[in-house]
């Protein structure tokens, strides 16, 4: 999942390139509510979907980094208030990364060695979780544009900003990420990262607070568990690494986490869910990927998504998103 605050300036954008937010958020069955809740969740798979059909049919191959400049700090809600009052550079991105799963734990930041080897340079990483949701080169170049944007305003400047590195070949024109960035872009990198003079690290906040900083952390400990430490979650893990190649049974699951069944049952009701919940949920998030991503056969896509037969996926898909497999794929294709 992810907040709805990521969309945030979207329809904006849209009707900018003449197209229908209304038709898009209906197509991937995002509310309306999600563009003005704050703590709203929505499917990061649907999000990033959209997002990626958004650029290709309304033919904007910069979209991310357009809907980049409409947003700031603020979409992160409570942690913005932490991340605001840390006192240096690092003590921001330290408290990012330790929290950054509010935002969505599928999302990630941190502080990494050079991978050119440059001992006076880190590496200001950020990362999706592929076990989690697909690739997506426009929800890539959203993340990566907002990190820097967020950079520049809480410094005041990124003189020390020496390349950025995107994972995906690049959907612009070049010179729109060297204009954007304001340095070198490298493209077909393992991991998107800022890369940034180590002595940036030690720049401090002109917002510094001690006292804001540590009730926002406070706050953020008491009301929200980290995804590591949730059985669900690693419950989750499991089905999604083994659905269509061993049975979707608790006991599976149970040895897999070297646990008894009726202990596995018991710590997912304490957590106020169940494995059959998070069965669903995940047979529903690999239909979707596989349906929308994929040009499987879909049978095979039922056999991945540990249906039975397609019989039993097709019966899935119309109770989730009220159309055939056949319908959905067309439907976030935007194909006829």
């Amino acid at each position: 999942m992810i907040r709805g605050a990521s969309l945030r300036g979207f329809a904006r954008v849209v009707e900018e390139l003449d197209g229908d937010p209304g038709e898009f958020m209906g197509r991937f069955a995002i509310p309306w509510q999600a563009l003005t809740s704050e703590e709203g969740l929505i499917p990061i798979t649907s999000h990033d979907l959209m997002l990626d059909a958004v650029a290709r049919e309304l033919r904007c191959p910069d979209f991310g980094l357009r809907l980049a400049c409409r947003q700031d700090l603020s979409i992160l809600g409570r942690l913005a208030l932490a991340i605001q009052a840390s006192s240096t550079v690092a003590d921001a991105l330290e408290c990012a990364s330790r929290f950054l799963f509010v935002h969505s734990s599928a999302l990630s930041v941190g502080v990494e060695p050079d991978p050119r080897g440059c001992r006076e340079v880190v590496a200001l990483t950020y990362r999706k979780d592929l076990r989690e949701s697909p690739y997506s080169p426009q929800a890539m170049e959203l993340g990566l544009g907002l990190f820097h944007q967020v950079a520049m305003a809480l410094v005041g400047s990124l003189a020390g900003l020496r390349a950025v590195e995107l994972p995906h070949q690049p959907l612009s024109p070049v010179s729109r990420y060297t204009n954007f960035f304001g340095v070198d872009v490298k493209f077909g990198c393992p991991t998107a990262a800022l890369r940034v003079e180590r002595r940036l690290l030690d720049e401090e906040f002109r917002s510094a607070d001690a006292v804001i900083r540590r009730l926002a952390v406070d706050y953020l400990t008491s009301h929200h568990t980290d995804p590591e430490r949730l059985v669900s979650t690693h419950v989750r893990r499991a089905l999604a690494g083994s659905l269509g190649t061993t049975p979707a049974a608790i006991g599976h699951v149970a040895r897999l986490l070297a646990m008894h069944p009726r202990t596995l049952q018991r710590r997912l009701a304490e957590e106020s869910t169940s494995f059959e919940t998070i069965l669903e949920d995940v047979r529903q998030d690999l239909a979707l990927r596989y349906i929308t991503t994929t040009d499987l056969p879909l049978g095979q896509v039922a056999a991945m998504a540990g249906f039975a037969d397609q019989s039993g996926l097709s019966h899935a898909v119309r109770r989730w998103w009220g159309a055939s497999p056949s319908e959905v794929r067309r439907r976030v294709r935007g194909t006829s």
